[in-house]
């Protein structure tokens, strides 16, 4: 059997069109199956909020950790990374290649470098740590830290939690583990950039739709969520929406900027990761041209 080439990677903000886009690369490439890299799709029950692949989507292209999990359960970025180089090895023993897709930085990095060797997280002192404001958060770690707390995206608390947490627990400052981490990708890696005013527009429209599918109906059937789980983006939008504090359309509006602010912090992440290349998408490009400007670069 001739060796199998290294998985692709696929990242790009919230509303930029990965998902399409590695459909459409799956099939121009062929014998490809698409390994999830998103934080919450990997619940069951949370399609729609999460924007997690359709049943079409699934029939299409074979896809892995999507919705097999229930949404009572804790979840963690090294979990993620441990299954998906499982999945990634099966693949290759059928003589299959992966296409890894997600916006979640954290999972995709540890998808594409490994696991970081750095203490696995806590529960419980997740759970304190998650119980704190953001701002003791930021000064405990500029305390311990100091050059951690500067490498460290500062406005997303689930960022600065995690770093506590691998000081706390392993009583060395992040520099060091970050030192004993792989620095060479395992594949390709590609990100889509979109001007911001044509992700903004995207990304209203995404949160009307979401509404339309029924996103609202969703969240109202949801049980008990594990603290992973809780934090998946536009939760606290609709359960608002729910509790009849806002309407339909202040309830858009407010996914929206959420959506719009998370995929700011998306962007400063992704124009961190050197290793990919970034592919510039215009308004109106089909999914099919931007998979065919990639899959050209790959068979380079």
């Amino acid at each position: 059997m001739m060796p199998v080439p290294p998985p692709i990677f696929l990242t790009g903000p919230t509303g930029s069109g990965k998902s399409s886009v590695a459909l459409e690369l799956a099939r121009l490439l062929g014998n490809v199956e698409i390994v999830s890299a998103d934080a919450f799709q990997v619940y069951r029950g949370m399609e729609i909020l999460t924007a997690a692949p359709g049943e079409d989507a699934k029939r299409a292209v074979p896809h892995h950790l999507c919705s097999f999990l229930s949404p009572s359960s804790s979840w963690d970025a090294a979990r993620h990374g441990r299954m998906a180089g499982e999945i990634m090895t099966e693949l290759a023993q059928r003589g299959r290649r992966a296409l890894v897709t997600g916006g979640s930085g954290l999972y995709v990095r540890f998808i594409s470098h490994g696991v970081s060797p750095a203490p696995p997280s806590s529960p419980a002192l997740r759970s304190k740590l998650d119980a704190l404001p953001l701002d003791e958060l930021v000064r405990r770690l500029g305390e311990l830290d100091p050059e951690g707390a500067r490498v460290t995206p500062l406005q997303n608390k689930r960022y600065v939690v995690r770093s506590l947490e691998i000081v706390l627990l392993g009583g060395k400052p992040l520099a060091h583990w970050r030192h004993h981490r792989t620095t060479r990708a395992l594949g390709p890696g590609f990100t889509l950039v979109r001007e911001t005013e044509d992700l903004n527009r995207r990304i209203a429209r995404r949160a009307e739709a979401m509404l339309e599918a029924g996103a609202a109906r969703e969240v109202a059937a949801l049980g008990f969520l594990s603290s992973t789980a809780e934090k998946a983006l536009g939760l606290a939008q609709i359960r608002a929406y729910l509790r009849g504090e806002t309407s339909g359309e202040e309830c858009a509006e407010a996914l929206s900027l959420a959506t719009r602010q998370y995929a700011r912090r998306q962007r400063t992440w992704l124009r961190r990761e050197d290793w990919l290349t970034p592919v510039p998408v215009a308004p109106g490009t089909s999914s099919a041209e931007t998979a065919r400007a990639i899959a050209e670069h790959i068979c380079r």
